[in-house]
């Protein structure tokens, strides 16, 4: 190394060393110098290609640091880098001669300080909050009384047991545990599995979907709940489909599910009172709606009872209501039988005054009078029926005469528009129209001048205007008209 360092005298035999050589003799001096470091800075561009690794500049007021982390290490890591944050990242240095450039490899990576961490979830909440994902109308009710419940935490702590003794407490139910890690590098990722997984699961299935989730864990710091504040978890809770109660932390602990939650819970043990009602309370109270209902009938039926009785006193007993119609009836059974025997003697005359008149030959007399008239008034009838026929018929007749002559004159009314239309169509295409409008007639020797030299050639000229005939030569204008040759043929018309 000191020969690439110290400069040769002049004219020297210093030996040459190819760009690689060199390249190569400053990075194993840099990666043996800085093995391990830890450099705290502010973390400026980040770029995460599809490969999986991420790539990003540590920086401070005066100087920026290339770093990598690569795809294994930053799955692993606890906060994901943000730009702005202030982080103290743990690694090795070394180079990169494709470049021409030193860069650290990120191997651990932690905010600096509490300051750090808090901005930085002030400021996912705040993006989250933008997205409406902590929206109070994108909340579900709660279940009154849910068959199954889920519950997502660990199946070895404290918080698990909690819950199913104040639940076995309070009202039984069915508990589906879904195992994971509340803390460290695998918490996130599999919390929001298990949301996912819970909401997958088919209703009425050989295992059954959840009516409630429940995501609980216990207290600690900021850096063991900094998995609840993932924004992975905070999307599984937006999306559930179940509703969801997150019960991480203490009372004085907060996380971004507890937002995107549909109910926070301030412990797991309130999570499980906010679950399911009290079973005794419950049954007290059904039982106490039961009395209610109980005494409520027997009241009402005390209460008609007493109204039936107060009515049935203002109404007369059934023996006086019966006094005056059984009274009537007495009276009319004895008034019947002498009114039988005098309806019948008075039918009795009737029939007789009537027989008397039935005998055959006033029968006779009276059918033979019956038929006379008969035949009388037939004929009368059969006259009568004839002339109103021949009255109907000169009607039809009349009527028909009338059409007949009101359609002669509608059609003779035609032809004369017809020929009136025609007369004023020929009057307007005829040259005596076209005169009016100042044009003339030149007619040179009995015939019609066209042309300017058929004129020129004629003896006599004669101009026909609209209101006479002017004579060339001198003869006055107010000559008889002279009857016009027949034209010849081809010149019908001034055009």
């Amino acid at each position: 190394m000191s020969d690439l360092i110290d400069d040769p005298q002049e004219g020297g035999n210093a030996p040459e060393f190819s760009v690689s050589d060199l390249s190569g003799a400053i990075k194993r001096m840099i990666e043996g110098e800085f093995s391990h470091v830890r450099v705290r800075g502010e973390l400026g561009r980040i770029s995460r290609p599809r490969s999986g690794h991420i790539y990003l500049d540590l920086k401070d007021d005066s100087a920026v640091l290339a770093g990598i982390i690569w795809k294994g290490v930053a799955a692993r890591l606890a906060v994901q880098p943000e730009e702005g944050m202030e982080v103290v990242a743990t690694g090795r240095l070394t180079t990169f001669p494709g470049q021409s450039r030193y860069q650290i490899i990120i191997e651990d990576m932690k905010p600096a300080g509490m300051g750090a961490l808090m901005a930085m979830l002030e400021k996912r909440k705040a993006a989250l909050a933008a997205e409406g994902l902590f929206a109070p109308e994108r909340k579900q009710a709660l279940p009154y009384l849910p068959e199954i419940i889920g519950v997502v935490t660990s199946p070895s702590g404290a918080v698990i047991r909690d819950i199913l003794h104040r639940l076995r407490d309070r009202f039984p139910r069915k508990v589906l545990i879904w195992p994971v890690a509340v803390q460290g590098d695998k918490c996130a990722p599999e919390v929001a599995r298990a949301i996912r997984g819970f909401n997958a699961m088919t209703p009425g299935g050989a295992l059954p979907r959840p009516d409630l989730i429940i995501v609980a864990r216990g207290g600690g710091s900021v850096e063991d709940l900094w998995g609840f504040n993932e924004e992975i978890v905070v999307r599984a809770a937006a999306e559930s489909a179940i509703p969801l109660i997150s019960a991480v932390g203490h009372e004085t602990d907060t996380t971004l599910i507890d937002f995107a939650s549909d109910k926070r819970a301030p412990t797991p043990t309130a999570a499980a009172e906010l679950a399911v009602p009290v079973r005794m309370d419950l049954l007290a109270w059904v039982e106490g709606q039961g009395a209610r209902l109980s005494h409520a009938l027997s009241q009402g039926v005390r209460l008609r009872g007493q109204r039936l009785r107060d009515l049935a006193r203002a109404l007369p007993r059934a023996e006086v209501l019966l006094d005056g119609p059984r009274q009537r009836l007495d009276a009319l059974g004895e008034r019947l039988p002498a009114a039988l025997i005098r309806s019948v003697q008075v039918r009795r005359v009737h029939l007789s005054e009537t027989a008397g008149a039935l005998r055959p030959a006033l029968l006779r007399r009276a059918v033979e009078g019956d038929r006379r008239r008969l035949q009388a008034t037939a004929a009368r009838l059969n006259v009568h029926a004839l002339n109103r026929d021949i009255a109907q018929k000169r009607r039809d007749l009349d009527q028909v005469s009338a059409r007949l002559s009101d359609v002669a004159g509608r059609q003779v009314r035609g032809w004369q528009d017809r020929l009136a239309a025609l007369e004023r169509l020929r009057e307007t295409l005829g040259y005596k129209a076209t005169l009016s409008r100042g044009y003339a007639v030149v007619r040179g020797d009995g015939a019609v001048m066209t042309t300017r030299a058929a004129a020129a050639g004629a003896a006599a000229l004669q101009i026909e205007f609209a209101d006479g005939v002017l004579d060339v030569s001198g003869s006055s204008a107010a000559a008889p008209k002279p009857k016009p040759k027949t034209p010849p043929a081809g010149q019908g018309s001034l055009f």
